[in-house]
């Protein structure tokens, strides 16, 4: 019977062995920090280029709600009595009667003249 002849190097000290482990680790590390470079890399474009679902990019949220205008109507077609401060400080008391893009108009109900008020020159307004 013949002796199985025992190699000359074991695993652990045979040089293409460690250069096999040595390239394995090697590129583990490589991997990773690329892998995950790639990912953030991958979120960012998808927070950029936000597709559908049919392929198609989304669109924008929309830049008006629509919400100045409902309460301005509401507030119109009730007649509600307002109060509207200025930035300056004054108050103005009224009755809104329309609205613009840009200002309201306001009919005051103590006899005073009706007022043209710029939207920019309000700080707020409220319901008297």
């Amino acid at each position: 019977m013949k002796e199985a002849t025992k190699p000359a190097y074991s695993s652990a000290e045979h040089p293409e062995a460690q250069r096999a482990e040595a390239i394995d680790f090697g590129n583990r590390k490589l991997v990773r920090p690329t892998l995950a470079r790639e990912l953030s890399e991958s979120h960012s474009d998808e927070r950029h280029n936000r597709q559908a679902s049919n392929g198609q990019k989304k669109a924008s949220p929309p830049e008006q709600t629509h919400a100045e205008n409902f309460y301005f109507q509401k507030q119109m077609q009730s007649k509600t009595p307002m109060v509207i401060r200025m930035n300056d400080g004054e108050e103005i008391r009224g009755v809104i009667e329309w609205y613009d893009k840009n200002c309201i108009k306001v009919n005051r109900t103590n006899g005073e003249s009706n007022l043209m008020i710029y939207k920019a020159g309000i700080k707020y307004l409220y319901k008297e």
